[in-house]
């Protein structure tokens, strides 16, 4: 196994299109991060405070404040809108198309950065964040559903995995534009973080009008030419060349045989092999948040300083830059090592980082007790950037069959938002002091690394490995492989153009007993399918052999 990752000696065309055009899409996790980090830092400027106050004195420093409850609804109405948003990116996706729904979530963003530029009060400052959280959560189910439709399987992981290094990188960037006029006493000092936003979208905006439409929603649609237009401007090769056309005219088999079983509602998502997809795909966004990553994001800066930490902005700052930082490796060992693998090596580092974290927190109350909290919440930080910060995006866009994955990944990014709301809207009442409060303080992470304890669990018992694999064989994966252990095993061998004619004819049929028919008639023929199958079936083999965990 070497060290670079390679396309197959067979790959048709050229990746870069696909590679650059995925890359570019990514963009729209800065959206993403920069809303998620910017309220952090602004919730501690001094000036904000003391403009959006109801009358509440902070007891830690006696200046003006916003309360618990203010401050939880003001941080948690972006994930309900989110929430709502990701639920709703299905007919966004499906009516509008990949690429104009994310211009039109484009524009819903950017409408509520315009209501939280101008306001001076709490309701329209809320107003604002619940808009453009409506806007994220659109844009967070549609990236990794483009990327995933669009790109080449040998190098997939790695280019949804960049929708989470454009997370990060946004986290970064509000924390140094918050760092920058934290010390401002006019409204620019919350007014500029929020309004840099602007840019964000419309580089969105401009870009989607111009890169290509996915070419299996194309197909989904019955546009064949247009999805060979589409392809051929991924793939840089001509519209009829061989390849090409072998590599539609599988798409749209697989969809076909999907198609002939039956048109699939929001319920039948939660049936069959489809529930366990779906549910696994819920259950991995959920237990994401729940290692306690935007506990840090969201309330990092406060919690620092009432952890007696000078200068909470700058650490703050180290934490954003060690996410960055730590992204890129991910990136890399999530073809090299595959998702199980890399998900089990963050689950374990997390899980000891948290309980480490808390044992010195509610042991020892010093100088050094603080560094080390740091230290540990930064390496922390790096388990979760290297592994489940990009691999949940990837694996959850990579688990469904085109005629439901619109529906399926709005649920499971929805599912995300909506542990997201609850850790933001809980937070303040289970650490800060005060009458209504819990009072937890550090021992928060007890919470959290129990968390980070079940997803090892999760992980072992419910992910499959689907590195390497095209989108229509991680289908077959699914009809033939019951238990996720199990999947490292797995070598495709259906071709769907090939038993296209049987799966017609017998559509209450499984995958594996229609390809055992075609084979069978392929003998008595005697063709010599069976051996050419074989050949088929160990020449896939060979590219999955370095998955094995």
């Amino acid at each position: 196994m070497g060290m670079m990752i390679t396309p197959p000696k067979d790959a048709p065309g050229s990746a870069t299109p696909a590679i650059l055009i995925g890359l570019f899409v990514a963009f729209g996790g800065i959206l993403f991060g920069y809303d998620t980090g910017t309220i952090g830092g602004i919730l501690a400027m001094p000036y904000w405070r003391n403009q959006f106050s109801t009358g509440f004195r902070n007891p830690k420093d006696g200046q003006l404040d916003v309360t618990s409850s203010q401050s939880s609804l003001i941080v948690s109405i972006l994930s309900a809108g989110t929430f709502f948003g990701a639920l709703t990116a299905s007919p966004f996706g499906d009516l509008l198309g990949r690429r104009m729904g994310l211009v039109a979530s484009s524009w819903v963003f950017i409408f509520g950065v315009i209501l939280q530029t101008a306001s001076t009060a709490i309701p329209l400052f809320t107003a604002g964040r619940f808009f453009a959280g409506y806007g994220v959560g659109l844009v967070s189910a549609l990236v990794p559903l483009y990327q995933s439709e669009s790109s080449p399987k040998w190098i997939r992981g790695t280019i949804v995995g960049c929708y989470q290094l454009a997370i990060t990188l946004g986290l970064l960037i509000a924390a140094i534009v918050n760092n920058a006029t934290k010390d401002r006493n006019d409204t620019g000092s919350y007014r500029i973080p929020v309004a840099v936003q602007f840019a964000w979208a419309l580089i969105l905006i401009i870009g989607m009008l111009i890169l290509p439409e996915t070419p299996r929603y194309l197909i989904k649609t019955g546009k064949m030419e247009k999805a060979a237009r589409a392809l051929s401007r991924l793939r840089r090769l001509p519209v009829d060349d061989p390849s090409l056309l072998d590599e539609l005219a599988e798409i749209k088999a697989n969809h076909d045989y999907e198609m002939a079983i039956g048109k699939a509602s929001y319920l039948d998502c939660f049936k069959g092999t489809l529930g366990k997809r779906t549910l696994t795909g819920c259950a991995l966004q959920a237990l994401q948040q729940l290692t306690g990553v935007n506990f840090i994001f969201y309330y990092g800066t406060q919690f620092f300083k009432n952890s007696g930490i000078h200068n909470p902005f700058v650490v703050s700052l180290i934490t954003n830059i060690v996410n960055v930082v730590s992204t890129l490796p991910g990136l890399y060992m999530v073809e090299k090592w595959g998702r199980r693998r890399l998900l089990l090596f963050g689950a374990i580092g997390m899980c000891i980082c948290q309980f480490i974290v808390a044992i010195v927190g509610v042991s020892i109350s010093s100088t050094v007790s603080n560094k080390v909290l740091i230290a540990f919440v930064c390496i922390y930080i790096f388990f979760f950037a290297c592994s489940w910060g990009p691999v949940a995006w990837v694996v959850t866009g990579e688990l469904f069959p085109l005629k439901v994955r619109a529906k399926s990944l709005s649920m499971t990014t929805a599912t995300n938002w909506l542990l997201n709301w609850a850790i933001a809207f809980s937070t303040p009442y289970l650490v800060n002091s005060g009458p209504g409060n819990a009072n937890l303080q550090v021992k928060v992470f007890f919470i959290w690394g129990t968390c980070c304890f079940v997803c090892i669990a999760f992980v072992y018992f419910f992910i499959y490995e689907t590195k390497g694999l095209s989108l229509e064989q991680v289908d077959e994966m699914y009809e033939k492989v019951s238990k996720a252990w199990e999947s490292k095993h797995f070598v495709p061998s259906i071709n769907f153009r090939e038993i296209e004619e049987e799966l017609a004819q017998n559509r209450k049929a499984s995958l594996a007993e229609v390809e055992q028919v075609v084979l069978r008639k392929k003998s008595v023929a005697g063709a010599g399918g069976v051996a050419e199958h074989r050949d088929r079936v160990s020449s896939h083999g060979d590219e999955r052999a370095d998955e094995k965990v």
